[in-house]
């Protein structure tokens, strides 16, 4: 792995650290899990926006396929590595750590530090950053409205709406494209082991997201009707 590439890796996890404490200050009277969205809607933004810049031909956004990456993507890369690994040990502290967060935190972390060791599936893997993350602040927005007091709310039902649709276009849809031509393209079985986790954990919570609306419909027809589910 490239020096620079390292350097940009330790500083970001500096950085997300850094606003987290700065956003924990702010919101004192906050959940830990609401600082840690806001940083988290923040990443979101910032990747969706350095995986957009890096796109090399927007007529084939994941263009030139099986290619050595450029240094923007590199980049770009390292940003959302830097994140994950920050979120990975914020969940360390969390109150109540989920399997499934982790799991999804280390494939990530994993394919992308070998992306960026074998300086290849540069196109693949920000298309892939830019389909993960484009659903993330609605995720995120949901969790931090029903902190604020707006649970059950039309608002909240809106975003959950919009969440599982984003979601399942991205993932379900874009999600297994990619995945097949990484598994099909001349890559260390590392990154094709990666790409197949990543979908595994994003086929997960799409059963999940299903069960969620299921549930807020249901709830909303039939208010008093009690339907058992932990949504996360």
């Amino acid at each position: 792995m490239e020096d620079y590439i390292v350097s940009w890796v330790i500083s970001g996890v500096l950085f997300w650290t850094t606003t987290f404490l700065l956003v924990r200050n702010v919101f004192r009277n906050r959940s830990f899990d609401f600082c840690n969205r806001v940083v988290s809607t923040v990443h979101a933004a910032v990747a969706v926006g350095l995986a957009s810049l890096s796109v090399q031909h927007w007529g084939c956004p994941v263009c030139p396929l099986a290619s050595r990456s450029s240094e923007l993507q590199m980049k770009a890369l390292a940003v959302t590595l830097s994140y994950l690994i920050y979120d990975l040990i914020c969940c360390l502290f969390d109150k109540i750590p989920r399997m499934d967060n982790s799991v999804h935190h280390m494939v990530g972390i994993v394919g992308i530090a070998a992306g960026l060791a074998y300086g290849m599936c540069g196109s693949e893997m920000v298309a892939a950053m830019w389909l993960t993350e484009i659903s993330s602040p609605f995720l995120h927005m949901r969790e931090l409205l029903k902190e604020l007091g707006y649970r059950d709310t039309n608002l909240t039902l809106a975003l959950d709406i919009l969440f599982a649709a984003i979601f399942s276009l991205a993932r379900m849809v874009g999600g297994p494209y990619l995945t097949y031509v990484t598994l099909t393209a001349d890559y260390p079985l590392l990154i094709k082991a990666m790409a197949l986790g990543l979908q595994l954990v994003s086929a997960f919570w799409f059963y999940k997201i299903l069960r969620m609306v299921r549930y807020k419909i249901a709830k909303r027809m039939v208010p008093n009707k009690s339907i058992k589910i932990s949504v996360h």
